[in-house]
């Protein structure tokens, strides 16, 4: 061991893998140094026990782990001896390769395993290893040592490994070449690597400021990261300004960039309202299929059903219902049209007449599918409707999508839904992209029946889809408005509809399901949130944590989702002797958490139990998407594997996806969108102006069964409710559906 000023130096071999995360490299590992085995940590991409590694940094002391030595920079050796390089094989470093094989190997070899890997003939000289194997070794070895020189070439540039397997999986070897020709085809969104990370690269490998390659990935960038902030299109001046302010270059550059760009068919550019509308080539055909398809529906209306009123007076007797003149209404206008848009805020009966639609469909001869934005969305209208219900994704077989494709599924104008309608409920969620994927694998003649409150918060992703389609005037719409009596007598509803309508609720917590408790600052706020989860609504209100959903519109912060989940776990699920627990960076994950996907991730398996009149019986399927919510059941330490519980679907969690996870025992009001709770806890100190709208507090609102308490300051509450403003997204679906 030793150290040069302030750095210390140590040397080994890898014994143990404790930790990695594919993403970012890190890694702890167990390591045989001089002075015996020591914990190190630091950014070790794709490392296996049998290593040889010399790290730089220095020592430091870990809550959980004690002392460790972190990593700042790190020489690495493939192992020499025997030994070393059954470690590594036996470790799984190859797949393939377990210990038995690891063992014959290195008998066979000896300190030549490792050159012989690459020989599939040698190999299959083995006894025990036929040719197909040894090919597939010498296969998943040079890949594996491919893949490590390309993780150690981005590492080195500042570039975080994960994108490695892809890179490696669409060029193969030639990836690090294909990159030093061209870096900024890292920024693909298949790949995931930020524009700025790629921009760094590409000067240190030599390439100027104004280059055509590096012009025309800011324009796409530019294009792509404001998909993130609702937009479908980028006006043409916009683009060409926010381009030249990125990347410091003149605008005529831009402009030919720009016009390179059309020439290729990666943007398009087309008239909207008066504006030079711009595209990425991709979202321009979404939203000009929804609306010729939208419009093409409206367009041919199916035959009238023939007694419909006396069709109805079943319905209405079966269900032991009377429907409002509106309900009524929708429920005509939904068997009259191939497509109908029915929107009403809380407690206007949209339930009821969903059902009564279903039910007309049926007596139509329709099979219907019901489907949601999300699975919290769609597992409240299972519940509603007393129909299965599914994702989108899932109902469409989202699958990983190939690089330069975006989202791609199993079922589309190929392989359509075998369907005769569709009741799509919380529209308001769905972006431009997904819309048009249902709408694809729709058969010509299905109905499609669109549900939502025009209220709530837009999508996520890029567009207005609902709102857009309700003011184009092209989709025939039902406006539910009536308060039914026993809705009305909710505090929750009234004060949602009170907010919607620009009117500040009195804060006189004199109802039953309706409360402010006044908390200015932001620490008070969260203080008063964890005692209301961890003990006053549990023990004066019978509420058990589990049923309670805190929100808060903001991330960051006191009083924001980041910091409220690490409070609220360490009072609803401590540590304890004997409960499993793993951390991931400075989260900690532990049996019990509650923790919400925040990516989709097409590939991990899950199992689902499904009773049955003969019996149990196991369903298994591939993804977890974006918004999906579970909990962990039970954590293999030693291998870093949690068990995690999503409304049924049991799935096993490897470490390295932990990235994936988010402790949700509060989440942001745009995450709760779809989604309905026993209780909600809204915190609302120190939120940002930004933040400080209608919508997010309507939002918040109306995700309450049955409890509503607000913490926080009354002036932000006033403000919210006072601020209407709406952002800007700049979409053409409205002007399309109009024009048509």
């Amino acid at each position: 061991m030793a150290g040069e000023g302030n750095e210390i130096t140590i040397s080994g071999a890898v014994r143990a893998v404790v930790f990695r995360n594919e993403e970012n490299g890190y890694a702890v590992i167990r390591l045989a140094a001089e002075e015996g085995l020591v914990f190190a940590v630091g950014c070790l991409p794709e490392v296996f026990p049998g290593e040889q590694v010399t790290l730089y940094g220095g020592w430091a002391s870990h809550r959980t782990y004690g002392r460790q030595f972190r990593i700042e920079e790190a020489e690495r050796r493939m192992p020499d001896t025997p030994e070393g390089i059954f470690d590594y094989l036996a470790s799984g470093a190859i797949r393939g390769i377990g210990e038995k094989t690891a063992a014959v190997l290195v008998d066979a070899f000896g300190r030549d395993t490792l050159s012989a890997l690459a020989v599939p003939e040698r190999l299959a000289a083995v006894r025990g290893i036929s040719r197909k194997k040894a090919e597939d070794i010498a296969a998943q070895y040079k890949r594996q040592m491919g893949l490590r020189d390309l993780i150690e070439f981005l590492v080195a540039h500042g570039i975080k490994p994960f994108a490695a397997a892809r890179l490696y999986e669409v060029y193969g070897a030639r990836a690090r070449a294909e990159i030093e020709e061209n870096p900024y085809l890292l920024t693909d969104d298949y790949f995931g690597v930020d524009f700025f990370e790629a921009d760094s690269l590409a000067f240190s490998l030599g390439f100027e400021a104004d280059s055509p390659e590096r012009i025309e990935a800011a324009v796409l960038f530019e294009l792509r990261h404001n998909l993130g902030n609702g937009h479908v299109f980028i006006p043409r001046a916009k683009l060409t300004a926010a381009t030249c302010q990125l990347i410091g270059v003149p605008q005529e550059t831009v402009e030919d960039a720009l016009g390179a760009l059309e020439d290729g068919a990666s943007v398009v550019v087309s008239p909207v309202a008066g504006e030079e509308a711009c595209y990425l080539e991709s979202v321009y055909r979404d939203e000009v299929y929804v609306a010729a398809r939208l419009r093409a529906m409206a367009g041919r209306s199916p035959q009238k059903p023939a007694r419909f009123d006396q069709i109805l007076e079943r319905i209405a007797s079966e269900q032991g219902v009377r429907y409002a003149a509106l309900q009524r209404e929708a429920i005509r206008m939904a068997a009259e049209h191939n497509v109908v848009v029915l929107t009403g805020g809380p407690g206007t009966g949209k339930t009821t007449a969903v059902k009564a639609i279903i039910a007309m469909f049926g007596a139509l001869g329709l099979d219907t599918i019901l489907a949601a934005p999300t699975g919290r969305a769609a597992k409240r209208m299972e519940e509603l409707v007393g129909m299965p219900a599914s994702t989108v994704h899932r109902l469409l077989g989202a699958r990983r999508p190939e690089a330069g494709m975006g989202m791609a599924f199993e079922k589309n104008e190929r392989e359509l839904l075998s369907c005769g309608a569709v009741v799509l409920d919380e529209v308001s969620m769905m972006d431009i992209s997904l819309t048009a994927a249902l709408l694809r694998a729709m058969p010509q003649g299905a109905r499609l029946v669109l549900v939502g409150d025009a209220d709530q918060l837009p999508s996520v992703g890029p567009g207005n889809v609902f709102a857009d389609i309700i003011k184009s005037g092209a989709v025939p719409v039902v406006r539910l408005t009536e308060i039914f009596r026993q809705a009305e007598e909710s505090l929750i509803i009234r004060n949602a509809h009170l907010i919607n309508e620009g009117t500040v609720p009195p804060l006189d917590n004199k109802g039953g399901d309706f409360f402010f408790l006044k908390r200015p600052s932001g620490e008070e706020a969260a203080a008063t949130v964890v005692s209301l989860i961890a003990e006053r609504l549990p023990k004066n209100m019978g509420i058990p944590a589990a049923e309670i959903q805190v929100l808060s519109p903001t991330r960051k912060g006191a009083a924001g989702t980041a910091e409220l989940n690490r409070l609220i776990q360490e009072a609803v699920n401590p540590a304890a002797e004997g409960k499993k627990e793993r951390f991931f960076g400075e989260t900690v994950f532990r049996v019990g958490d509650r923790v919400m996907q925040i990516r989709n991730n097409y590939d991990i398996l899950w199992t689902l139990t499904e009773r049955g009149a003969d019996g149990e019986h196991a369903v298994t399927g591939t993804g977890m998407f974006n918004g999906d919510v579970g909990y962990i059941r039970d954590m293999d330490e030693a291998a870093g594997v949690a068990l995690i519980d999503f409304d049924g679907r049991m799935t096993p969690y490897p470490a390295e996806l932990f990235g994936d996870l988010e402790l949700a025992y509060a989440v942001t009001v745009h995450k709760a969108q779809g989604s309905e709770y026993r209780a909600v806890i809204l915190a609302l100190a120190d939120v940002a102006s930004a933040l400080q709208v209608r919508g997010v507090l309507y939002t918040a609102v109306t995700r309450a069964k049955t409890l509503t308490v607000l913490v926080g300051d009354p002036e932000t509450y006033a403000a919210m409710v006072a601020n209407d403003r709406r952002q800007r997204r700049y979409s053409g679906l409205r002007a399309r559906l109009a024009d048509g």
